[in-house]
């Protein structure tokens, strides 16, 4: 039975990647990013941060598409996914960064190579961002779900 249950009552070193023993100084060291300054991790209130700033956005988009009194319309939440869903998905491997994130100072990059994030890791990120809930899944670099599923992570810009 121990061993069943150790791995999730083996404190915080259980979430450390294999052959690891100590912790890390800050969050995306074993990443190669640095501690501070462009490049480095970022908080979490900043990513929630870029996220409402997106949404609204988004929102507002749908609200002129709706016309009348859209927020009584039925259609207003639908048409705001989709035009949230096609920014991410567009801003962030054309640019880098959704307009939220530009605000934030954030910007998406890859983990695994000196490359852009490209359509397809876009695309995949956005599809599980959808879901909420990968997002509030976070490993020991604060990276959530979607960006360990594509080898990405949300970095300072500036």
């Amino acid at each position: 039975m121990a061993r069943m249950t150790g791995s999730w009552l083996s404190g915080p070193a259980a979430a450390l990647p294999k052959g690891l023993q100590q912790e890390q100084d800050y969050p995306g060291q074993l990443l190669g990013l640095p501690e501070h300054g462009p490049g480095s991790m970022v908080p979490t209130v900043r990513r929630v941060l870029a996220l409402a700033v997106d949404w609204f956005m988004s929102m507002a988009i749908a609200a002129g598409l709706v016309g009348g009194n859209p927020l009584e319309s039925p259609l207003l939440s639908s048409y705001t996914l989709i035009i949230w869903f096609v920014v991410g998905v567009g801003c962030v491997s054309l640019f880098s960064f959704t307009p939220g994130q530009f605000v934030a100072g954030l910007q998406v990059v890859r983990v695994d190579a000196p490359a852009r994030v490209g359509v397809l890791r876009a695309l995949a990120r956005q599809v599980l961002l959808v879901f909420i809930a990968p997002a509030l899944v976070t490993d020991i670099d604060g990276r959530g779900l979607q960006d360990r599923a594509t080898g990405t992570a949300v970095v300072r810009s500036r």
